[in-house]
């Protein structure tokens, strides 16, 4: 009885570190290509995707369209490195992007919008005039221009999205995220 005791704790210790891992990694999402404090992963969206790819996308991308349509961009960090804090004000700047039509979304630390009244959760390309460069202010309260509401939150994310685009991003073209204080 002891051996066949041993045995089933050890299965069920190894079914339960393997669940656990698994779903640690879909939750963390894959790996991606750091570009600055933007990350993304080009096989998003394509047949070279990985199993853990996939779950992660499942889990974190509804709706997430084929490389072809779609490029995804997150940040979680500054230009410094420091973690995006919602009690902050931050200047984000960018260019023209190589796509048909991009969107900047900020999201809380478990990827839903941030509830803001003025119904406010993005920036795109629409707002912007074609071909110009552009800045956007990420901060817990309303500011003059185009405004993204970080809800005062602890942690908040990025996510750049380019709609047919012409291909990967460069460094040069990504958004600069600069923190300008806090409160």
């Amino acid at each position: 009885m002891r051996r066949g005791a041993r045995y089933l704790l050890c299965a069920v210790v190894g079914i339960g570190t393997g669940v656990g891992v698994a779903l640690w990694q879909v939750r963390v999402g894959p790996p991606g290509l750091a570009i600055g404090p933007w990350t993304t992963d080009a096989s998003i969206g394509t047949a070279q995707a990985s199993a853990r790819t996939r779950a992660a996308v499942a889990v974190h991308g509804l709706l997430a369209l084929p490389a072809g349509e779609a490029r995804y961009y997150e940040a979680e960090t500054d230009d410094a490195g420091r973690p995006l804090d919602g009690h902050c004000r931050y200047r984000i700047e960018g260019g023209p992007l190589p796509a048909r039509w991009w969107s900047l979304t900020v999201y809380d630390a478990q990827g839903y919008l941030i509830a803001d009244p003025s119904g406010i959760h993005s920036l795109e390309s629409a707002a912007v005039a074609p071909g110009a460069r552009w800045d956007a202010t990420l901060a817990p309260g309303r500011v003059a221009g185009h405004w993204l509401p970080s809800g005062g939150l602890a942690h908040v994310g990025l996510t750049l999205r380019t709609y047919l685009p012409a291909g990967p991003l460069t460094r040069a073209q990504l958004p600069s995220i600069v923190r300008q204080g806090c409160a």
